[in-house]
């Protein structure tokens, strides 16, 4: 077995003592698979960690207080005055939870739980109005100058001589990107700011405002003791924010900055990287829809950080599913996928998809289509979540040629097939009782042979036999799902009908 690369970063620090992981989101719109890989790969290095016998903790923090920065493409005009307010104190936009940050973050965490993610889960909006920040923003505030040396020195970038490191929420407005900090008081744990709306006030320390981002990430590691945290790309570029946050953790906060795992994107096929503020995603509920949690683990666990991941919702998650279940990918990455006793599942999801198509929302001729095909149908109740996700792929990404309806009676097209053609049908008519999917599967090649028929057009007319199309699933283990009679009198049908 290789070794897998949280192990790698187990190993790497497992005499550095107890561990902290910390990972995290901004709730500013739909929560996709790409933000996953980020709290997905803190729970792998935390998994790692706890199987080495390390002392090990996972926190997530929601960066709930950050403001809007724009009008997505998923909200109405009526937004636009929300923006520069924290996220938390904008309105739900369907009216159905209790702030715009609620209404993104509260199902995220649902697909934790759901994905087997036990962390710590903190809001940003709490730790500021807790005072858990105070002493953070205090020492920025008198630190200011040292601060803006550091983020010149590494971006490269002048700071203009009205920046602060601390953004207060106006008063009047509500904004935090039009105030201007004009002063503060330590003992009253206070800042005087103006805003360009024409406000002036003094704002308290405590959830009256917050730390600009560069400032507040590597604030919050000494809070927490922090020591490995995942980001995306995005942050590790040269002069980025963890070049800036290092600088500011150590040399203004003296505290060393935590080991860091540095993850790609996940790439929607033929689209690009998943951003929720461009529309390209699919949310994590919505993938939960259509396969199992396990499985969603397994695409990113599966996959180094650094490397980017594919990801094609049609087919290739559905071969995907079957690598799961049937345990055929790498068995380190398969046991950090799995989630409490998860059991393998018996039934490839390509065949659920036959069987599905084949019962429609029939729960009873689901079991027998399974069953017919030589699978053990005991666990009923996971063969019916499975089955709901089939029914879901089938109607959000599966393609035109996987979907079919098998035909009340024989189609008309039956009549285009050559005599030989029918003969084949009948000849395999006499040879499919007692066999099995794969030996019916074995028949069909064997009936094809003997006829000196090609094996793939005589492939093609048992499907128009049966669903009116040239194409359609696996010969063998369709017919086997089907009823054994209702297969003889069809193909006999077919056999004997006139040209």
């Amino acid at each position: 077995m290789s070794v897998h690369w949280a192990d790698v970063i187990a190993q790497t620090l497992e005499d550095s003592g107890p561990q902290t992981i910390a990972t995290g989101i901004t709730p500013s719109g739909p929560v996709h698979i790409g933000n996953m890989r980020e709290v997905m790969t803190a729970d792998a290095v935390f998994r790692a960690l706890k199987d080495r016998g390390i002392e090990a903790r996972l926190i997530f923090i929601a960066d709930n207080f950050d403001r809007l920065r724009r009008l997505y493409p998923f909200l109405d005009e009526s937004f636009k005055q929300h923006i520069g307010k924290p996220l938390t104190e904008i309105p739900c936009p369907k009216e159905c939870c209790g702030s715009y940050a609620d209404h993104f973050l509260l199902p995220f965490l649902a697909s934790m739980e759901k994905l087997g993610i036990e962390a710590e889960v903190y809001k940003a909006d709490v730790l500021y109005k807790e005072g858990k920040y105070i002493d953070s923003i205090k020492t920025a505030l008198v630190r200011r100058d040292d601060i803006a040396r550091i983020l010149k020195e590494v971006s490269g970038r002048d700071v203009p001589e009205s920046w602060s490191p601390f953004d207060a929420i106006c008063q009047c407005c509500g904004r935090t990107n039009t105030t201007k900090p004009m002063g503060f008081n330590m003992d009253n744990e206070t800042v005087d700011y103006e805003c360009r709306c024409g406000y002036k006030g003094t704002t308290s320390m405590r959830g009256g405002g917050k730390l600009v981002w560069r400032v507040d990430w590597p604030a919050r590691w000494p809070i927490f003791k922090v020591t490995i945290e995942p980001f995306g790309k995005d942050h590790a570029t040269a002069g980025g924010s963890y070049d800036t946050g290092k600088r500011i953790s150590e040399e203004i906060y003296g505290f060393q900055a935590p080991y860091p795992v540095v993850y790609e994107w996940i790439h929607l096929k033929g689209v690009g990287a998943m951003h929720s503020s461009t529309g390209i995603a699919i949310t994590i509920e919505e993938m939960l829809d259509v396969v199992p949690p396990e499985v969603l683990r397994y695409l990113i666990i599966r996959t180094k950080p650094e490397k980017h991941i594919e990801f094609d919702p049609a087919i290739p998650l559905i071969n995907l599913v079957d690598e799961y279940d049937q345990r055929k990918g790498d068995e380190r990455a398969l046991a950090l996928s799995s989630i409490r006793e998860s059991r393998p599942f018996e039934v490839p999801f390509r065949h659920m998809v036959t069987a599905v198509q084949i019962a429609r929302n029939d729960k009873e001729l689901l079991l027998k289509a399974l069953h017919r095909s030589g699978y053990d149908i005991s666990r009923k109740d996971e063969i019916y979540a499975r089955a709901d996700n089939v029914e879901k792929w089938l109607n959000r990404y599966a393609p035109a040629f996987v979907k079919f309806q098998l035909r009340e009676i024989l189609p008309s097209a039956v009549n285009n097939l050559s005599h030989v053609e029918r003969k084949g049908l009948g000849v395999l008519a006499e040879r499919i009782d007692g066999k099995n999917a794969a030996e019916i599967h074995d028949e069909v090649y064997a009936v094809a042979k003997e006829l000196s028929l090609d094996p793939k057009k005589f492939f093609q007319a048992i499907y128009l036999v049966f669903l009116g199309e040239r194409q359609g699933p696996k010969v063998g283990w369709f017919l086997a799902s089907l009823d054994r009679e209702f297969v003889k009198s069809r193909l006999k049908e077919a056999a004997s009908s006139s040209q």
